[in-house]
């Protein structure tokens, strides 16, 4: 494991590179709206331009690495949002910011199906779990650790944007001079939306909703915690214990529902998140200790839920189908992403800023009632025919599953062939 980590080490530094400078600027767009007095709708609107470019370079990219190749599109895509991040600091409106946010999104997704396509040629069979988590790793803490950067300097100067632009200009340095030779890359063809709700209707529903909520919780985080008068220091430890308790519930909620039914604890997380979601406007008085703590949770419970409702959607289909699938549930929860930041925005411009936690809590709850309605609907899978839980990064910050669904291909084949011969398949 530790050999195909090293083998891949610029891979890694390329990408925490990358995930520093998006949740920099990420929550130091939030901050400077406030400053600039862009009203809450406003920046609902500018903040879900990510999500729209986001899906455009996950469709686009693709297509365009086939003709020009992996290095060239990095270099333009790397090249073209660190631009983007200084376009920000000399034009401060609404429109250019949206502009910008489509731009970036673009060239986000780009990297990262350019990145993730050499760090899946570089796994194998038995290292890829391995590799998997150690990226998982670096996803979410590059994104947790960007927002402590904000306390290196004045979010009203020009120099976090600055610092966002180097960060994603350097990533391209150890990838392109380190991985080698470029990998075959082939993006699964996605599986219509309607085939895929007829399969797992709380899959696709579930993915949506975790889209809306996630977005929503990513983009207006720092925007609610500048609202109720939070310090630019205080504001990035809020936004990182988000991110933070992503990471800490993802693997035993995973493990949790590989041993028990999968939608009793899909259905047990949403509502938790539901009910932190409708708690937490009481720690919003002044208690910091109980805000942070708060969004510990609230991320811990809601940033899993896509791993579970991929896993679940995942039990009702056959192996050949699964990458396919994953790449429209992906879209699913990317469209619900782009809605979510406007939504949200809405809500706390006509409410006050507790419209944050509302809606979050609203949209669990939703998720919630839909699958005891499923759960009613249709027998559960047995057990012994769950695939495994893998931990998977949502439109938020990857827009590939190649790799986590060939880690879970690989599980299902060895468990196919351990059923063939009669033995327990292993979980």
């Amino acid at each position: 494991m530790l050999a195909a980590v090293r083998s891949a080490w610029a891979l890694f530094v390329g990408l925490g590179m990358i995930m520093l400078g998006n949740g920099l600027q990420n929550s130091l767009l939030g901050i400077r709206a406030t400053a600039e007095a862009f009203t809450t709708e406003t920046t609902g609107w500018v903040m879900s331009g990510y999500f729209l470019g986001f899906l455009a370079g996950a469709v686009v990219t693709p297509k365009v690495v086939g003709n020009v190749g992996h290095v060239r599109v990095f270099a333009a895509l790397a090249s073209t949002a660190s631009t983007a991040a200084l376009v920000h600091a000399v034009f401060v409106d609404p429109w250019t910011w949206g502009c910008m946010r489509v731009v970036t999104g673009f060239c986000y997704a780009g990297l990262y199906i350019v990145a993730e396509s050499w760090l899946n040629d570089r796994a194998t069979n038995e290292t890829r779990g391995s590799m998997l988590s150690v990226y998982m790793l670096v996803v979410l803490g590059g994104v947790a650790g960007g927002q402590f950067l904000l306390n290196l300097s004045d979010p009203n100067s020009f120099v976090l944007f600055v610092l966002a632009s180097v960060l994603v200009s350097l990533a391209l340095v150890p990838i392109s001079v380190s991985v080698g030779s470029a990998p075959d890359f082939s993006a699964p063809t996605p599986v219509g939306i309607r085939a895929l709700f007829r399969a797992s209707p709380l899959g696709v529903v579930g993915s949506w909703g975790t889209g809306v909520s996630n977005g929503a919780l990513f983009s207006m985080g720092a925007v609610y915690a500048g609202l109720i008068g939070l310090e630019v220091s205080q504001i990035a430890v809020f936004v990182g214990m988000v991110i933070i308790g992503g990471m800490a519930f993802q693997w035993p909620i995973g493990r949790l529902s590989d041993k028990l039914d999968r939608r009793r604890v899909l259905a047990g997380v949403t509502f938790s998140a539901a009910f932190i979601g409708f708690v937490a406007p009481i720690f919003s008085g002044g208690n910091l200790i109980g805000l942070y703590a708060i969004a510990f949770l609230l991320g811990g419970m809601s940033f899993p839920m896509y791993s579970l409702c991929l896993a679940h959607t995942n039990d009702y289909l056959t192996p050949k189908q699964m990458v396919a699938a994953s790449g429209t549930l992906m879209l699913v929860n990317g469209t619900g992403a782009i809605f979510g930041p406007i939504v949200i925005s809405q809500l706390m411009g006509r409410i006050g800023p507790d419209g944050f936690f509302i809606l979050i809590g609203i949209v669990h709850a939703a998720i919630g009632v839909f699958a005891l309605y499923r759960m009613a609907r249709r027998a559960s899978v047995p057990l012994r025919e769950q695939g495994p839980s893998i931990p998977v990064a949502t439109s938020l910050n990857a827009p590939t599953a190649t790799l986590p669904m060939d880690a879970y291909r690989d599980h299902r084949d060895r468990d196919l062939a351990a059923m063939a011969v009669g033995s327990r398949p292993r979980r």
